[in-house]
């Protein structure tokens, strides 16, 4: 199969910035991404490329960063291959073993995750999400009802899952994210799982433990009214996908607008991790 390589480089781009470009360049058809020193590769099926449709794309964010990109033809690949090239086994914490449907079990780790990523975010090697098993593997939550938002390949809320949680639901609005989580729930046996692909909007009407949301500062920014109209009294919630300053504090605030007060935070590199608990009613 042909396919073709962009090559993005930036000027003064944020991270949520390029998520909104990556979720942009998934409708035009590209399912494959790289990051690279300066921005990004994409890769997307010669056939179904249409440079017209990415020069009017990238117009719509002119004004908010500059963007130089190249166009190469790739040369036929076994892109599951090229998967397992670059997908290697991770360890976190020394009890918790990630690996791919290619890798050999090691039974000797208390907990073992099986990821297959179908090019879904949530592998456990980003800083992002190895904090936030980090937190999980700390926290108490058996028979606990668990929210994963922004649930990519579903690793965090499989892990709670092999915690002992009573039931999980994984919200994510790519549709990608989506089969890739009910398809790792399945490799993992977890049965207590529900996946729905959207946005807050889809959230179902229900009480949680425990949340967990791995997504960038601005929609987070935008969710947490909703995560507090589902949070039980005295419930946690996970939060990644930042950085330190000013991130965290913009967090911090818009939590107490909702009783939902800052516990404490982990950085890794320049990513933040940080535990919230919303202040017990009555």
């Amino acid at each position: 199969m042909q396919y073709i390589k962009a090559i993005f480089k930036f000027e003064n781009i944020e991270d949520y910035q390029q998520d909104l470009l990556i979720s942009d360049l998934a409708d035009l058809g590209f399912d494959t991404f790289e990051d690279s020193e300066n921005g990004f590769t994409a890769f997307v099926i010669k056939d179904h490329f249409k440079a017209q449709e990415l020069k009017d794309l990238l117009s719509n964010y002119a004004d908010e960063f500059v963007t130089d990109y190249t166009l190469e033809d790739v040369a036929d690949e076994n892109w599951n291959a090229e998967w397992e090239k670059n997908f290697s086994p991770l360890i976190i914490d020394d009890v918790c073993y990630v690996r791919a449907t290619f890798h050999e079990p090691q039974t000797s780790y208390p907990y073992e995750i099986v990821i297959d990523p179908k090019m879904a975010f949530g592998t456990g090697h980003h800083q992002t999400t190895t904090m936030m098993m980090q937190y999980i593997l700390s926290a108490d939550l058996k028979d606990k009802d668990i929210l994963d938002m922004g649930c990519g390949t579903g690793i965090l809320a499989i892990l709670a899952a092999k915690l002992g949680a009573k039931s999980l639901m994984a919200i994510d609005y790519d549709d990608i994210c989506y089969e890739s989580t009910v398809e790792n729930a399945e490799l993992n046996q977890v049965t207590n799982l529900r996946a729905l692909c959207g946005s807050k909007e889809i959230i179902p009407d229900e009480e949680y433990d425990v949340i967990f949301a791995n997504i960038n500062r601005n929609i987070l920014l935008d969710q947490i009214g909703r995560y507090a109209q589902v949070l039980k009294s005295a419930g946690k919630i996970f939060f990644s996908g930042f950085y330190l300053d000013p991130d965290l504090g913009m967090i911090t605030a818009e939590c107490a607008k909702y009783g939902i007060k800052y516990l404490d935070h982990k950085q890794n590199g320049d990513w933040v991790a940080a535990q919230f608990e919303k202040k017990v009613e009555g």
